[in-house]
């Protein structure tokens, strides 16, 4: 997708919704499985938000965000998160041209659609400043001067759940910055077996054009899914719902730091992406349940005890879920 042309026609919702539910078929050509995580891409670039992925080298992280690229003419770009880097490496810098005396600002990897941070968690804290800025304004300030990133614009951050060596934990304030975390499962024995034959039978994880992938949607499509999604209805019983799981979630007992209001907003965004993709115009109770922890179980923050104890967010949302009246 050229980031440079103005959208200017959407599509029709129909049709919109109809492109997206052919991606996870598209992006199942080269990823065997993982269809809540190109679900949870979809919904994230719906709300113009960000993704946190987590789960053990290996399971295809880097080529699930490559295809999902693809599959939507996105443009995309790959920065490797290293203790040495620098945040000029990320968002761009100014470079001194000879030519004309002066200097030139030169872009950095951050200006694309889809940015896939690697390891974002290997970086130290400077670097992670300079993502924030990227991941809330949507720009990129240097000598003074905000320039404004492409948009559609979405960081899939990755981190592995298991090596916390030379690693620097995301401050709360980022982590507040993802719309979502989803973790990605290794892959049951049958869908292990495919992958397995898809490399047999010659498939190439590089070679994204050898595996058939096209474009199922473009800029105008999801310009009429936004548009769409935004529309959808919410009653105000579930309005109350949802701000009442997140003010739980700040009074549990293992809890040290709850969702925030922000974590509410986003809790409303998603369960309206959710229900559009699903079909309907209007949110659910069950939307709100689905769409809970993987767009608040990064927000809490649990009191050192309690993870002495073992409890997970995700625990804790379970508990949370199960003791606020759902709305009839």
């Amino acid at each position: 997708m050229n980031t440079a042309e103005p959208v200017t026609a959407p599509v029709h919702a129909d049709a919109a919704r109809a492109a997206f539910a052919r991606l996870r078929g598209e992006v199942g050509k080269a990823v065997v499985g993982q269809d809540g995580t190109v679900a949870g891409l979809a919904i994230a670039l719906l709300c113009g938000g960000h993704v946190l992925l987590e789960g053990p080298p290996g399971v295809a992280k880097t080529l699930l965000v490559r295809s999902f690229s693809a599959a939507l003419s996105l443009d995309f770009k790959r920065v490797q998160f290293t203790p040495d880097l620098m945040p000029g490496d990320v968002t761009g810098s100014l470079i001194y041209d000879p030519r004309g005396a002066n200097f030139q600002f030169r872009e950095g990897p951050v200006f694309t659609n889809l940015l896939l941070a690697d390891e974002i968690n290997r970086t130290p804290p400077k670097t992670q400043a300079a993502m924030m800025e990227v991941m809330e304004e949507r720009q990129v300030s240097v000598d003074g001067v905000a320039r404004k990133l492409p948009d559609p614009f979405l960081v899939a951050a990755t981190q592995n759940p298991i090596e916390h060596e030379g690693t620097y934990p995301l401050p709360e304030a980022q982590l507040d910055r993802f719309l979502l975390k989803l973790t990605v499962p290794l892959p049951t024995r049958d869908e292990e077996l495919g992958v397995v034959r898809n490399h047999h039978l010659g498939f190439d994880p590089r070679d994204l054009d050898g595996a058939g992938l096209t474009a199922v949607a473009g800029a105008a499509d999801l310009a009429g899914a936004r548009d769409a999604v935004r529309k959808v209805t919410v009653a105000d019983g579930v309005l109350a719902y949802l701000v009442d799981l997140c003010r739980a979630t700040r009074v549990t007992p293992s809890v040290e730091l709850g969702a925030s209001p922000r974590g509410a907003t986003s809790l409303l965004n998603t369960a309206k992406a959710w229900a559009w993709l699903s079909g309907r115009d209007h949110v659910t109770p069950d939307d709100v349940k689905i769409m809970a922890r993987p767009t608040l179980r990064h927000r809490l923050r649990l009191r050192p005890e309690a993870e002495l104890e073992g409890v997970t967010p995700d625990a804790v949302l379970d508990t949370v879920l199960a003791g606020v009246p759902t709305p009839r």
